[in-house]
């Protein structure tokens, strides 16, 4: 029981370095995109939503390439609980768009 718990904190700060590593990573290659300040009297909704919309496809693709590296050096009977980790993933999505627009 201890080494299962042991092995999900493990995963689980593995789980962090990774979102954070992407939300990093993605912030600094989008960095230039969108607008900062949403209150002028330009349109700023196409802009951002551009940025949104990469952000979205970027952060799908390296959750895409990760699953697939993960999956590919675990043993099988560890493919089916690794997709909490998925899951966990795609609630944080929303989250790291919200931090990227603030």
């Amino acid at each position: 029981m201890a080494a299962g718990r042991l092995s999900f904190w493990v995963w689980f700060f593995y789980f962090i370095l990774f979102e954070v590593a992407v939300y990093l990573g993605l912030s600094f290659l989008l960095g230039g995109l969108g607008e900062s300040n949403q209150y002028q009297a330009d349109n700023t909704v196409v802009p951002n939503w551009v940025k949104a919309v990469l952000f979205v496809l970027l952060y799908l693709l390296c959750v895409f390439i990760a699953v697939l590296t993960v999956s590919n050096m675990v043993p099988v009977k560890y493919r089916k609980p690794m997709m909490r980790w998925v899951y966990m993933a795609l609630l944080a999505l929303p989250v790291m768009l919200f931090m990227l627009f603030n």
